[in-house]
């Protein structure tokens, strides 16, 4: 497990840089503090989250703690006490203050540290405490073992490919008095900071062996909470997901029976104008045709007595097909010229005498003439070619 702790712990350190160079922790804070502010004053605390650093600061023998932001310092309290009045001491200072929020840090004077600017490559960013202790000997006169020391990345610009970072160093003479007077008073502190007016400057000069474990008891709460609300979402979305089903199921139904009923009023209509196309057919047809009776009638009252038909046909096209014989057949075209029921009557083939009955036998072609049309078969062509 400490293995596999190693291996991630520059990923999580380069996350954890990321994420504080961005501008999202600012924004988040500002706007967790302006719905603060909205809530009434009792409850104000309730809603008050993260660490809460108080710096824990020693003069003239004497301990002062005050909250980093806060310019106003608690009564402070001599380092001869015995452990259990400190103990005291110092939990009344932070009283307001949730034990499990509370962070401690020893701050010390700036007079008491050595700070370096330093111009570093982009890639020492994921390695600047390592990068510190290469530094030491090049930028302090002290040995890595003589002190404490942290380096940190500096806000601003910087040459390109550049970071600037500031390494701050503390002989560790001067803070291991301080920290051996809070062991002795068994205080327990997260981090050895600097002061910069109200405020720590953000640093831990404590190396990460040294470094106070901290156990966040609402962390495996705050865990089963997420996994509570990752769990109501995908219930909602399965929920939701199943009511669209449902309702898509639904009028998929509608649908399918809608398309029936169209189906059986499609195939009524057709019926219909199948009807209404056949009867209209026979109608049209009966007003386009010429009666065959009809034609026979006017036939016989224009032939000659002298003459008769041995065969006469009518096909589909209103064609007319007439063989007989006559006494004289040539004054047959003009006798049929006149008839309001046949048109374009001509001679096929020769006429020729028939040596039985000494007439002259002949075989004439006609059209009828369609009663709305006078000249039906240029208009059966041009339908044809439409």
């Amino acid at each position: 497990m400490n293995s596999a702790t190693q291996t991630l712990r520059p990923q999580l350190e380069r996350a954890r840089r990321a994420w504080r160079g961005s501008p999202l922790p600012g924004f988040l804070a500002w706007w967790g503090g302006e719905l603060r502010s909205l809530l009434p004053v009792r409850w104000q605390s309730l809603f008050s989250s993260g660490n809460v650093w108080c710096l824990l600061r020693h003069e003239d023998g004497h301990w002062h703690v005050r909250r980093s932001g806060q310019a106003q310092t608690t009564a402070p309290w001599s380092d001869t006490l015995d452990a259990p009045t400190q103990q005291a001491m110092l939990n009344t200072a932070v009283a307001g203050v949730d034990r499990q929020d509370l962070r401690l840090a020893l701050c010390l004077p700036l007079e008491a540290v050595l700070r370096r600017r330093l111009l570093l490559p982009e890639v020492a960013r994921d390695n600047l405490r390592q990068i510190g202790a290469f530094e030491m000997d090049r930028q302090t006169p002290f040995r890595t073992d003589q002190v404490y020391y942290d380096l940190r990345e500096l806000p601003g610009s910087a040459p390109a490919g550049r970071i600037a970072a500031e390494l701050i160093v503390a002989p560790r003479t001067s803070v291991d008095a301080k920290l051996e007077h809070l062991r002795n008073a068994g205080i327990a502190i997260d981090a050895v900071d600097l002061c910069e007016g109200d405020k720590r400057l953000g640093v831990n000069l404590l190396p990460p062996e040294m470094a106070r474990v901290q156990r966040d008891p609402r962390r495996r709460l705050n865990l089963m909470l997420a996994g509570a609300a990752a769990l109501l979402l995908v219930l909602c979305l399965g929920q939701w997901l199943h009511n669209r089903e449902e309702a898509l199921a639904a009028m998929q139904t509608q649908v399918d029976d809608m398309h029936g009923d169209a189906q059986k009023v499609a195939l009524l209509r057709k019926q219909l104008e199948d009807s209404a196309g056949a009867s209209g057919f026979l109608a049209r047809r009966k007003m386009d045709s010429v009666a065959v009776v009809d034609v026979l009638q006017d036939l016989t009252a224009r032939i000659p007595d002298d003459t008769w038909l041995e065969r006469f046909t009518i096909d589909s096209s209103g064609r007319v097909g007439m063989q007989g014989q006559s006494d004289k057949a040539a004054p047959l075209i003009d006798v049929l010229q006149s008839s309001k029921l046949i048109t374009g009557t001509n001679f096929q083939g020769v006429i020729q005498r028939d040596p039985a009955t000494n007439k002259e036998r002949f075989f004439m072609d006609a059209q009828l003439r369609m009663p709305n049309s006078a000249k039906p078969a240029s208009n059966s062509g041009a339908g044809a070619a439409q």
